[in-house]
C-alpha cells in the first residue's frame, strides 16, 4: 500500500480528473470516455505519444510510480493531459505488463 501523502496525492489527481470532465464536459475529446482519461508520455527526443487510460491503471504500482515522476517534475497544476515522464514504449511496456498480470 502507498504511504498516506502518495495516496492523498493521487485522491486529488482522480478528484481533479472528475472534477474536470464533469465542468467541461464538451471540451472532452471524443476518445475519452467516462472511466478514461488521457496521459501523454513526453520524455527525450521521441516526439511525444497521447494514450487514453482506464483509470483502473490507477492501481497498478509501477503506474504509480509514474504519476509521483510525473508530480516530482511537473506538478499537477496543469490544463490538458497529464504528461508522464516516460518514452512511450515504456508506458506502452508498463500497460502491458498490468494487462498480463490481470489474465
Amino acid at each position: 500500500m502507498a504511504p498516506p501523502h502518495r495516496r492523498s496525492a493521487l485522491k486529488y489527481l482522480v478528484k481533479k480528473l472528475s472534477r474536470r470532465v464533469d465542468a467541461c464536459e464538451e471540451t472532452v475529446p471524443h476518445d475519452v470516455k467516462e472511466g478514461q482519461f488521457a496521459v501523454v508520455a513526453n520524455k527525450g527526443k521521441e516526439k511525444p505519444t497521447r494514450f487514453v487510460l482506464e483509470l483502473s491503471v490507477l492501481k497498478h504500482p509501477p503506474f504509480l510510480r509514474l504519476l509521483q515522476l510525473a508530480e516530482d517534475e511537473f506538478g499537477f497544476q496543469h490544463d490538458g493531459a497529464l504528461n508522464l515522464p516516460c518514452q512511450p514504449e515504456e508506458l506502452h511496456r508498463i500497460l502491458q505488463d498490468r494487462l498480463c498480470s490481470l489474465v
